[in-house]
């Protein structure tokens, strides 16, 4: 049975849960993107309770192992906290361009002395 969604779901749904699809869609998009180089593949892992999301590579690239996290983003204290980001120009202004306010994103790459004048959120 194919599901419809209706007009006002998204209005009701909750920043958090919005959050969670934007987060997703984004990872995914860059899952999508072939590897040039090599048999590998890039895939999307979220966690159960849907909190913690990480871009993969996994495979070979000629003779050399690869696998290792692109991106790891968490919700946590109602904030995205982008904990790794490997990806050329980063997520963030994808999340921001989503609808996510700057001030509920966390660069948690960088120390906290810095996030001050990065112009997100602290902590």
């Amino acid at each position: 049975m194919e599901t419809v969604n209706h007009p006002l779901e998204k209005a009701t749904q909750s920043p958090l849960d919005q959050w969670r699809e934007f987060l997703e869609r984004i990872l995914q998009a860059y899952a999508d993107l072939p590897y040039r180089y090599g048999e590998v593949l890039t895939y999307v892992v979220v966690s159960g309770d849907r909190n913690h999301y990480l871009l993969m590579h996994e495979g070979w690239e000629q003779h050399h192992r690869v696998h290792g996290i692109l991106v790891h983003a968490e919700i946590r204290d109602s904030k995205i906290w982008i904990h790794y980001d490997g990806t050329e120009d980063g997520i963030t202004d994808e999340l921001v361009a989503a609808g996510v306010p700057k001030d509920h994103i966390v660069l948690a790459f960088h120390p906290p002395h810095i996030r001050t004048h990065t112009g997100y959120a602290v902590a």
